[in-house]
C-alpha cells in the first residue's frame, strides 16, 4: 500500500498555471504570433537566393521601412484627434514621431542583415547553379528540377483539387431525394427524373440515368406507348444536369422556356475553350501554346458567373457564413486557373520534347536536315490557316530567343550572348505591353463611341415609331371597326405588311446595331491578339526553361534540346515573317472574321448537341461562309431587277 506526500501534491498543485493565468500565456503567444506575422509582412525576411537577391530585399526593407514610418507619422495624430481631441492629437504625434524613427531604422537593420544573407548565400548559389540546379522560390532552397516528377505532381494536384470540389459540393450526400442536406434550387423535376439529390456528384447522375434509362428504354418496354416520350425527357434532363453550366442556371433559374430562354441557352451551350480555338484557328498550334489564356479565362469567368449570380440584395441578405463560401469559391477558381496554367506548361514543354526527339537522338547530318525539312512543311501547313502568320511569328520569336538565351550563357565567354538574347526578349515585352495598353484604351473609346451612338440612334427611331403610332392609329382604329369579324387576320396582315412602318424602323434599328457592332470588331480583335502574343510567350519561356533545366538528362543533352528548340524558332519566325506576321491586319480580312466568327458560335453549339465536328469540316464551313457572304455583298452591288417591277 503506497501513501502519498501532501507536500508534493501540494507543490504539483502550486505548479500548475489558474484559468486566468493559462489566458494570459495563450493570449501573449497569440499576440507574438500576430507580431511576427506582421514583421514578415512588413519587412522582406525570406532567404534571398544569392548577393543580388539580398539586395533587391534589403531595399524593399529599407523602403518598406521607411514608407510605414511616413505613414504612421501623418495618421498617428489623426486618429489621436479623432479619438481624444487635443490631448489625443499630441499623444498621437508622439507615438507618430517614435513610429516614423523606429520603422526607419528597422528597415535598415533587416535590409543589411538580408545583404549580408545574400552575399553569404552566393556561394552556394554558384555551387548549385554550376551542377545544374534550380532555385524554389516557394521552399526558398536549391533543388534538381525533374520534368516527369512535376508531371506526376501535376496530375495529383488535379485529383486533390477534383476530390476536394467534389466533397465541399456533396456533404452528408446520400443521394436521397428530398434530404435535409440538400442544395436549394429554384426546381427539382429534373433532380425527380433521375431520382438524385441536389448535391449528386456527376459520377451519380451519370449511374442515375443509366439506372432510369433501362426502366424506360422503348425497347425494354414495347407495351408502354409512352415509353419513347419518358426515356427522351429523361436523356433532357441528364444533358441539363450533367453539363455543369446548364446545370447551374437551371439551379438558379428552373426550367426555361425556349421562347423566353433562348439567349439564356445559347450563353449555357457555347465553349469558349472551342470558340477560340476555331476563332483563331489555333488547333495546328495547340501542341505548342495549348488552351489560350483567353480561352479559359473566359470559360471560368463564365461558370464563375453562372454559380455565383448574385445581385447586390441577394448579397446583402447573405449570412456570413454563404458570404465567407461564396468568396471562397472566387479563390478557389483562382487556384484553378494556376494550376491549369502550370499544367499547360508542362504539357507543352512536354510536346516540345516528342516534337525535338528526333533531333535529340539523330545520327548523322542527315537526321538533323531531315529534321529542319519537316519543320518547314509544318510551318507552311501552320502559315495557310487564319492567323498562321502571326502564330508563327509569335511562337518562332519566343522559341527561337528562348533557345539563344539558353546556349548563350552556356557556350559564350561570361554568358554575353546569354545576356544579348535576354535583354532582345525585355525589349519585345516591354513593347508588346505598351501595345496592350495602347490596343486596351482603343478597344474602351471605341466601344464607348458605338454605344453612345447606338443610344442617339435608338432615341430618334423611338420618337419617330411614336410618331408613326400617332399618325396611322386613326386609320387603324377605324380599319378595326369596320372589319372586328375579321380582326384576326387584319392583325395578321399588319404585322406581315411590307408597307408598315414599324417593321421598317425595326430592320433598319437591327442593320444599324449590326454595323456598329462590326464596327468595333477590328478593336477588340487586335486587344486579344496583344494579349494572345503575350499569353504565348510567357507559357513558352517557362516550357522551355522546363525542358532545358531537366535534371533527368546530362547538359550536353540540354544543350541539344536548346538548339533543336533554336531551329524551330528560326523556322517558324522567318516564314511568319514573310507571310505578313508581323503586321496582320484585322480590316483586310475583315470578311474572314466574320465568317470564322459565324462558324465558331455554329461549332460550339454543335458540339454542345453532342455531334462531332473536326477541324477539316471547320474549315470548309468557314470557307462556305466567306463564299455566301461574297455572293451576298455582289448580289447588293448588282441588283437583279425582275421585269414588270
Amino acid at each position: 500500500m503506497s501513501t502519498s506526500n501532501p507536500t508534493n501534491n501540494e507543490s504539483t498543485l502550486s505548479s500548475q498555471p489558474t484559468p486566468s493565468q493559462q489566458q494570459q500565456q495563450d493570449d501573449l503567444e497569440s499576440d507574438l504570433t500576430e507580431a511576427s506575422e506582421l514583421f514578415s509582412t512588413l519587412f522582406s525576411t525570406r532567404k534571398p537566393k544569392d548577393g543580388w537577391a539580398g539586395v533587391s530585399s534589403g531595399l524593399k526593407s529599407v523602403t518598406k521601412g521607411t514608407v510605414a514610418g511616413v505613414a504612421s507619422l501623418i495618421a498617428q495624430p489623426i486618429a489621436g484627434a479623432q479619438e481624444n481631441g487635443v490631448k489625443g492629437f499630441f499623444g498621437g504625434l508622439a507615438t507618430g514621431v517614435a513610429s516614423a524613427v523606429a520603422l526607419p531604422l528597422t528597415g535598415v537593420c533587416v535590409g543589411a542583415y538580408q545583404v549580408g544573407r545574400g552575399v553569404a548565400n552566393s556561394v552556394e548559389a554558384m555551387s548549385a547553379s554550376n551542377a545544374g540546379m534550380q532555385w524554389d522560390s516557394e521552399k526558398r532552397e536549391w533543388v534538381f528540377y525533374r520534368l516527369e516528377e512535376e508531371k506526376v505532381e501535376v496530375e495529383r494536384l488535379e485529383r486533390e483539387m477534383a476530390d476536394k470540389n467534389n466533397n465541399n459540393g456533396n456533404n452528408n450526400n446520400n443521394s436521397a431525394v428530398g434530404g435535409m442536406d440538400e442544395k436549394k434550387v429554384k426546381d427539382r423535376t429534373y433532380y425527380n427524373l433521375l431520382n438524385v439529390s441536389t448535391n449528386a456528384t456527376a459520377a451519380d447522375i451519370k449511374k442515375a440515368y443509366y439506372k432510369e434509362a433501362r426502366k424506360c428504354h422503348p425497347d425494354k418496354c414495347p407495351n408502354d406507348p409512352e415509353a419513347a416520350a419518358k426515356f427522351q425527357t429523361l436523356g433532357h434532363a441528364y444533358q441539363i444536369l450533367s453539363n455543369e453550366k446548364s446545370r447551374a442556371n437551371y439551379d438558379k433559374n428552373g426550367i426555361q422556356d425556349t421562347a423566353d430562354g433562348g439567349a439564356n441557352g445559347i450563353e449555357n451551350e457555347i465553349d469558349p475553350l472551342v470558340f477560340f480555338a476555331v476563332m483563331f484557328g489555333s488547333h495546328l498550334v495547340e501542341p505548342y501554346v495549348g488552351e489560350l489564356w483567353i480561352a479559359t479565362t473566359a470559360d471560368t469567368l463564365i461558370k464563375d458567373a453562372m454559380m455565383n449570380d448574385t445581385n447586390p440584395q441577394d448579397f446583402e441578405n447573405m449570412s456570413e457564413e454563404e458570404a465567407a463560401e461564396m468568396l471562397a469559391g472566387k479563390n478557389k477558381n483562382t487556384a484553378e486557373m494556376a494550376l491549369k496554367q502550370r499544367k499547360r506548361e508542362v504539357k507543352c514543354a512536354l510536346n516540345l520534347r516528342e516534337k525535338i526527339a528526333p533531333f535529340v537522338e539523330a545520327k548523322t547530318d542527315e537526321d538533323k536536315t531531315a529534321f529542319t525539312t519537316a519543320i518547314k512543311e509544318e510551318a507552311g501547313k501552320i502559315a495557310d490557316t487564319s492567323f498562321g502568320a502571326t502564330f508563327l511569328v509569335t511562337i518562332g520569336f519566343a522559341l527561337q530567343v528562348e533557345g539563344e538565351e539558353f546556349l548563350g550563357f552556356q557556350n559564350t565567354a561570361l554568358g554575353v550572348g546569354g545576356h544579348a538574347a535576354r535583354i532582345k526578349k525585355q525589349r519585345k515585352a516591354m513593347a508588346n505591353n505598351w501595345k496592350i495598353m495602347g490596343a486596351g484604351i482603343n478597344a474602351a473609346t471605341t466601344g464607348r463611341k458605338a454605344m453612345k451612338e447606338m443610344e442617339t440612334v435608338q432615341r430618334a427611331m423611338e420618337e419617330k415609331k411614336k410618331e408613326a403610332i400617332e399618325k396611322d392609329g386613326g386609320a387603324a382604329a377605324a380599319n378595326q371597326t369596320n372589319k372586328s369579324t375579321s380582326s384576326d387576320t387584319t392583325a395578321n396582315n399588319n404585322d406581315n405588311d411590307d408597307t408598315n412602318p414599324l417593321s421598317g424602323l425595326d430592320e433598319e434599328q437591327a442593320k444599324l446595331a449590326q454595323e456598329k457592332m462590326e464596327e468595333t470588331i477590328p478593336a477588340l480583335l487586335e486587344l486579344a491578339w496583344a494579349i494572345n502574343i503575350r499569353d504565348i510567350s510567357k507559357t513558352l519561356r517557362c516550357a522551355c526553361k522546363k525542358l532545358f533545366t531537366d535534371a533527368d538528362v546530362p547538359m550536353p543533352t540540354r544543350i541539344v534540346r536548346a538548339e533543336a528548340v533554336r531551329i524551330i524558332g528560326t523556322e517558324f519566325y522567318n516564314l511568319g515573317k514573310a507571310r505578313g506576321g508581323e503586321q496582320y491586319d484585322v480590316k483586310k480580312d475583315m470578311e474572314d472574321v466574320k465568317a470564322r466568327a459565324e462558324v465558331a458560335v455554329m461549332t460550339t453549339m454543335a458540339k454542345a448537341q453532342g455531334q462531332e465536328v473536326n477541324t477539316d469540316d471547320t474549315e470548309d464551313l468557314i470557307k462556305q461562309a466567306k463564299n455566301m457572304r461574297a455572293e451576298v455583298e455582289k448580289m447588293k452591288e448588282n441588283p437583279v431587277r425582275e421585269e414588270g417591277k
